[in-house]
């Protein structure tokens, strides 16, 4: 069997690299950076799983109810029963591989309420989770890298597959190193991609910019289809800096922390008055609305600024400084604020991306030897996630596709080295192409242009979206499209390449935002408030013929690879 290669070092990557190599098939793993400078080290509040440790009767049905219910109902049901059954064993095998997760009076990991759940199923360690979990995986993965199972190789990005004939199976990829533009071409039959959301569109979010959705727009000129691009959460409290929108994690609401605006000088805590069963901790889609309202609708803000408050200063100040230790040094470091003393101002950022790479229950995409794990991929949180389960989620993306590899491994005899050579030469050919266009001397530059797409993307693919913003939106797209050819990347071939596959993925994001004609989640239409029925489907766009069409498709639908 030939090496599996696997594109991205978060936990997604991370994980399915791990358990390949614990069944002796061989990894090469590729990421533009170490997994210390993943996403995934960002995340703070927790991991989803039913424990029931609290004499709650909480249980995985509950777990996939309330997964389902925050999805609206469009999540791949297979896939969340599936999540939520095995998420007690992946906090288990977390804890023995070393996650220092807080511990209750008993021993057990200690877990809290998160938003969308009435139930204690969040495990966590401290305000650090995110970072707790890839340090004990990166132990993990070192071990095998010491064996040989694990080959690393850090500073590469995605450039194309490699396809056969009939653009219907992977024989290999191609790979460039963003510091010496070397390419790389590979073959092999299993390419997973694990290369997280699309933060490159918007510019300023609580994410990574390492995680850029070029290789999702990459992907998608290659015949690959993408699921549920409109579906974007807006976290309900972030706070702005000159560099990125800062998140304060939403363990801050699950230890009791309210949110609040001014009347005439007094608190109104408005979703405590408007969802009284759970206040602050429904759904992120439903307190970034509400946010949303108070600024905007009502117009309640201090000083025209938006923003309403999250107080924790009622919280014993070692819940703050101990269970929300990063929040605390957010606060204090990056605002001078100290949050055991003063609310915190907050209003809604963009978080996550429910939308990606449509994938089935078992994580293969369209493309036969294709699997897509982690934020980059479409089928577990439908129209909202609930916050704990994207870790989950890629931590078991990472089991079920080491699991798929590993049931059909077999040796596959066929050689495919012409094709891959071939590729290799097209590739070097565009490269010389592109240095030859960069001695120009007036060219747009890069930079300009990506500033003009995040500032359309944040225009019209907010929290509420109108058909006349999206339309001109993607009408201004195809123009930027049309000069792209002549841009100054300012030396980087992979700059000149995001460019295109960015704004290909942009239009593709507003044309799913057009065509799904209803509200739902974190699709908000002005001009189809309510949910219909009619949109109880994934919706799935695919690039043929230089066109995007969008077609709404069952939920579970299987690949049939």
């Amino acid at each position: 069997m030939k090496d599996v290669i696997v594109i991205g070092a978060g936990l997604a990557g991370l994980t399915c690299s791990t358990k390949l190599a614990q069944n002796s098939i061989k990894v090469k793993l590729f990421a533009p950076a170490q997994s210390e400078r993943s996403q995934s080290v960002m995340a703070m509040g927790g991991i989803n799983a039913a424990l029931n440790t609290k004499g709650q009767d909480d249980s995985v049905d509950q777990h996939y109810n309330d997964t389902m219910k925050g999805g609206q109902y469009i999540n791949n049901k297979k896939a969340v029963k599936r999540l939520t059954s095995d998420a007690p064993k992946i906090i288990q095998w977390l804890s023995e591989i070393g996650t220092s997760f807080n511990r209750d009076e008993n021993g057990n990991v200690d877990v809290r309420y998160f938003g969308g759940q009435k139930k204690m199923r969040t495990a966590y360690a401290g305000a650090r989770t995110g970072k707790q979990i890839v340090t004990a995986l990166i132990t993990q993965t070192r071990k095998y890298e010491s064996s040989g199972l694990i080959k690393r190789y850090t500073g590469y990005r995605f450039l194309s597959l490699i396809l056969n004939e009939d653009n219907t199976k992977v024989i290999g990829v191609l790979l460039l190193n963003e510091v010496t533009d070397e390419i790389l071409a590979l073959q092999s039959d299993n390419i997973v991609i694990a290369t997280g959301g699309m933060n490159k569109l918007f510019g300023k979010t609580s994410g990574s910019i390492l995680n850029d959705g070029c290789t999702t727009g990459l992907l998608l000129q290659q015949n690959v289809d993408l699921a549920n691009l409109e579906m974007i959460q807006y976290h309900p409290t972030t706070v702005d800096t000159p560099v990125k929108r800062m998140l304060i994690t939403e363990a801050a609401r699950g230890e009791g922390g309210r949110l609040y605006t001014l009347v005439d000088n007094k608190k109104w805590y408005f979703m405590e008055e408007w969802y009284p069963e759970l206040g602050a901790l429904m759904p992120r889609d439903v307190v970034s609305r509400s946010i949303y309202k108070v600024c905007h609708d009502k117009k309640l803000t201090k000083d025209d600024k938006d923003y309403v408050y999250l107080d924790l200063t009622h919280l014993p100040e070692k819940t703050v400084k101990n269970k929300l230790d990063e929040v605390y040094e957010v606060c204090t470091k990056y605002m001078d604020l100290d949050p055991t003393r003063q609310a915190i101002p907050v209003y809604p950022g963009v978080h996550y991306f429910m939308g990606g790479i449509r994938t089935d229950d078992t994580h293969k995409t369209n493309i036969k030897g294709l699997y897509a794990i982690g934020e980059c991929s479409s089928q577990y949180h439908g129209a909202n996630r609930l916050g704990g389960n994207s870790l989950l989620g890629a931590i078991h993306g990472g089991w079920i596709v080491s699991e798929q590899i590993t049931q059909k491994q077999v040796d596959n005899n066929e050689n495919y080295e012409e094709e891959v050579k071939n590729s290799l030469k097209k590739e070097k050919r565009a490269y010389e192409e592109w240095k030859k266009v960069q001695e120009k001397n007036s060219l747009t530059s890069s930079y300009e242009i990506e500033k003009e797409i995040s500032a359309i993307m944040n225009s019209t693919m907010g929290i509420y979206r109108n058909e006349k913003q999206l339309t001109e939106a993607l009408n201004t797209l195809t123009k930027i499209e049309g000069k792209l050819q002549d841009t100054n990347s300012h030396g980087s071939y992979y700059e000149y390449i995001r460019l295109g596959a960015i704004t290909i993925l942009a239009k593709a994001m507003i044309k799913s935002a057009l065509e799904r004609k209803e509200s739902r989640g974190a699709h908000q239409r002005i001009e189809y408030p309510e949910c219909n029925q009619q949109y109880d489907k994934t919706t799935t766009i695919s690039f043929t013929d230089n066109n995007l069409s969008v077609q709404f498709r069952d939920t579970d639908e299987e690949m049939g690879w």
